[in-house]
């Protein structure tokens, strides 16, 4: 019998409603494997009280003929989420002690439909970062390591991407089985792709960024992390709604979206873009990428070549308008209404102490660069250059999906790398986001599937990206290629219950 902690998202949702096990049962093994996984600092806070409430809260509605696909799941929440009344800090000391009075959006509509929390999630401060090594509460680790040419794991910790680094290691270790994550310019697919998950980042407006912690606003969209194609179905129908308290939320009827699973993509017309092989691509992910055009083409699907020419200004682009963003957002920080307060000399030493202790080296970097690029004499040179960039990236998108249903690329440059290997080089580490970013930039909905290992069993995955408001059809694409892949394989240093 396959254990609790082991099941997909899909398969625990049938074992609930036909009574074969209950959410108490399920959540209590998923707290074990919490417990016996902390070396791998995937939580900031573990909610098990909280958690065993909200299953027998779950198995009450499951009786009462009430359940949705959601009933009843454990899952983890980044700790960008505002959580009422627990702990809620974007891993920032400068929010140290910050206990919210209100509950966002997303969260709230998991609760309602019966989701049990389990914890939050560690994640690179503020969201920023592409390796979860920025957290003040120290690095989360990924729960895959590379096999060195004998077979036997390396003994160096890896990183599990970032930012939602805690949500895919909780869900990879099987700590959770599945979990809320952020994205803004990667931060879901790219974390998922270096540790075998699926990722999915909606269209920008689909879900509320009501209660989520801000980065930069014009980006920021959550997601599911799941185990599969299905799973991130289930679960965003259920995060995905209409707010009238989020001013960029748009007011769409959310879809069945497990139903577009159909498996059948003969006639879709795939893009694949020539500005995605950039120089110095790792041969692996090039024949990755190559086997899944195979694959889809296999499956019925029409290969068609498509250019995006403004791709190559994609990366510069979003690393002057997210830390613009981030400028402005983290100005709110100051030691007055919430979190971290260190005196100093007068109101404005008490700002400059509170904001030097508070955040992070990498927060204040980007601090610094979105008010460089929103300063007098930079602004037209810098942050309205790029808005209008962006304008001509996202115009890119529109054309092609003139001819093509979805566009097939690499999820991420590279496997998953050790721990602090590119922490010293913020250039090196920025370059990890170079394929989620255009998606971002034009706020279209995007998804990562784990499709292969690189030489040294470390996971990889291909991104299928799809037109605004138009998930279904990535869904359907992206149940293709996982299908076609076949992933099964598990991360070789297990933190949970064997």
């Amino acid at each position: 019998m396959t254990k609790l902690t082991d099941l997909t998202l899909a398969e625990a949702r049938d074992g609930l409603l036909s009574g074969e096990f209950s959410s108490r049962e399920l959540t209590v093994q998923h707290l074990s494997n919490m417990e016996q996984g902390r070396e791998l600092n995937s939580f900031i806070v573990e909610t098990g009280e909280i958690a065993l409430n909200m299953a027998d809260k779950a198995d009450q509605m499951i009786r009462a003929g009430n359940a949705t696909g959601m009933t009843g799941i454990p899952i983890a929440v980044k700790d960008l989420f505002c959580t009422r009344d627990i702990h809620s800090c974007a891993a920032s000391h400068i929010l140290n002690g910050f206990k919210p009075k209100y509950e966002s959006t997303v969260t709230a509509n998991l609760w309602q439909d019966g989701a049990v929390m389990l914890g939050k999630t560690n994640m690179d401060e503020f969201a920023m970062g592409s390796s979860n090594e920025t957290s003040y509460y120290g690095p989360v680790k990924n729960p895959w390591r590379a096999t060195k040419e004998n077979g036997e794991p390396e003994t160096k910790d890896y990183v599990p991407g970032g930012s939602s680094g805690g949500s895919v290691a909780a869900v990879a270790a099987n700590m959770a089985i599945a979990a809320t994550g952020t994205d803004t310019g990667g931060s879901i697919r790219q974390p998922a792709a270096f540790t075998g998950l699926v990722g999915m980042k909606p269209t920008y407006g689909r879900c509320s960024r009501w209660g989520m912690i801000a980065f930069a606003s014009s980006l920021d969209q959550a997601g599911p992390i799941t185990r599969t194609v299905r799973d991130a179905a289930i679960m965003m129908e259920s995060m995905a709604s209409y707010d009238h308290k989020d001013s960029t939320s748009v007011e769409r009827t959310v879809p069945n979206y497990e139903h577009a699973l159909t498996g059948d993509v003969r006639g879709l017309k795939i893009g694949i873009p020539k500005e995605y092989r950039m120089e110095g691509m790792p041969e692996e992910i090039e024949k990755l990428w190559q086997q899944g055009i195979e694959w889809m083409k296999a499956a019925g699907a029409e290969i068609i070549d498509i250019s995006l020419p403004h791709t190559k200004y994609a990366l510069p682009t979003y690393y002057i308008v997210a830390p613009a963003e981030a400028s402005s957002n983290l100005a709110r920080y100051d030691g007055v209404k919430y979190g971290l307060r260190v005196e100093g000399k007068g109101l404005e030493g008490m700002y400059k102490n509170t904001r030097a202790d508070g955040f992070g080296a990498e927060v204040k970097r980007r601090i610094l660069i979105g008010t460089y690029v929103l300063s007098a004499g930079y602004y037209d040179a810098y942050y309205l250059k790029a808005q209008k960039i962006r304008t001509l990236i996202a115009q890119d998108f529109a054309n092609v999906y003139e001819k093509v249903d979805v566009i097939l690329t690499p999820t991420a440059p590279s496997a998953a790398f050790a721990m602090g290997e590119k922490s010293d080089d913020p250039i090196a580490m920025y370059l990890n986001d170079v394929f989620t970013v255009p998606a971002s930039l034009a706020g279209l909905p995007a998804i990562s599937v784990p499709a292969g290992l690189s030489r040294d069993a470390m996971p990889l995955g291909l991104q299928i990206i799809g037109r605004a408001f138009d998930e279904e059809t990535m869904f359907r694409a992206a149940h293709a290629l996982e299908h076609a892949a076949g992933f099964t394989a598990k991360p070789n240093i297990w933190w949970g219950e064997n």
